[in-house]
């Protein structure tokens, strides 16, 4: 890690209530996630749609109530927080999610929900210094300060991201939540919104908890990786760790699925084409032993808890590793 440890989280568990066909359902969407961030380090977390990646950074910024477990910043308590201390962790950890198109309020102009948290934090002292601080996080994500007046709808998926991106960063954080931020856009785009959020981490010497589907993005921005697969997190090392040696196997799976100019050097692994278990139906065990080409019958009954592996700081959720 670079640093102390900024955020913690242990033990986060989060469900919802879904009616389904008539009956309803408690869905499990987080069981029991522990990580930690430390202060100028990305930690990226990756998993297949709907294994509960985004709803751990959601509860984070506190958009979902989480239904036990801790969330601290710097030590203190961030769910259940109120007053100052609320408006203090709001202000410090904010977010990039994932739709530019549906993050931005149509009818606002691009100037007032860039300085949308300064303004309900009262961080502005006059009009001018307002105007001054919009025009200089514009031009700090590659936008013109003139892009103040516009309107969402006069934008391309692009330059909306980059302004999601720049409401994150006024006032400077300490910690930016990035959901898939670059997922709903082209291929040439996304390269540009990378750079930009690595550029800007190393200038304003953010922190930054990165969600993604994609390992081949989390392996250019991130320091270390969180695999999680139906709302537990599986394997955590550092990047180059799991993109070379990955050692669970859906990990591996994961890894073998990125796209390769030479397949030769593909990570052996097979590239999972089966679907994740209804969460309407969960394994009793490993949740992933129904897809899994280790499973052994201790696995379709215990859960495997995520335990060290190894001196590299890794950690593994697997009986059979």
């Amino acid at each position: 890690m670079s640093g102390d440890v900024i955020l913690d989280v242990r033990e986060l568990e989060v469900s919802f209530n879904v009616r389904r066909a008539g009956r309803k359902y408690r869905v499990q969407a987080v069981d029991g996630a522990s990580l930690s961030l430390a202060e100028g380090e990305v930690l990226g977390i990756v998993g297949e749609s709907g294994c509960g990646k985004t709803t751990v950074g959601r509860s984070i910024v506190g958009l979902v109530q989480p239904g036990s477990g801790t969330v601290k910043f710097k030590g203190a308590e961030m769910i259940g927080a109120r007053g100052t201390n609320l408006r203090e962790m709001r202000l410090n950890v904010r977010m990039v999610f994932q739709d530019p198109y549906a993050s931005l309020n149509p009818r606002r102009t691009i100037g007032d929900s860039v300085a949308e948290a300064g303004d309900i934090s009262a961080f502005f002292k006059s009009r001018a210094e307002r105007s001054a601080a919009i025009a200089a996080t514009l031009t700090a994500v590659g936008l013109d300060p003139s892009f103040a007046a516009r309107y969402p709808y006069e934008l391309s998926g692009g330059q909306r991201q980059r302004v999601g991106i720049a409401r994150a960063i006024l006032p400077t954080p300490s910690i930016v939540i990035a959901d898939e931020p670059v997922s709903a856009l082209d291929v040439s785009v996304q390269a540009q919104v990378l750079n930009l959020m690595m550029d800007l981490r190393e200038r304003l010497r953010l922190s930054m908890l990165f969600i993604s589907h994609d390992l081949g993005v989390i392996g250019q921005i991130s320091s270390r990786v969180a695999v999680m697969y139906m709302g537990r997190i599986v394997e955590q090392a550092g990047t180059r760790t799991v993109l070379d040696h990955p050692l669970h196997p859906y990990t591996r799976a994961l890894v073998a699925a990125i796209p390769m100019p030479d397949p030769s050097k593909r990570i052996l692994g097979s590239i999972e084409t089966g679907e994740p278990p209804s969460q309407f139906a969960r394994p009793r065990g490993c949740a992933y032993a129904p897809r899994c080409p280790m499973a052994s019958d201790r696995c379709l009954i215990d859960i495997p808890e995520l335990r060290p592996a190894g001196t590299d700081g890794r950690a593994i959720a697997c009986h059979n590793v």
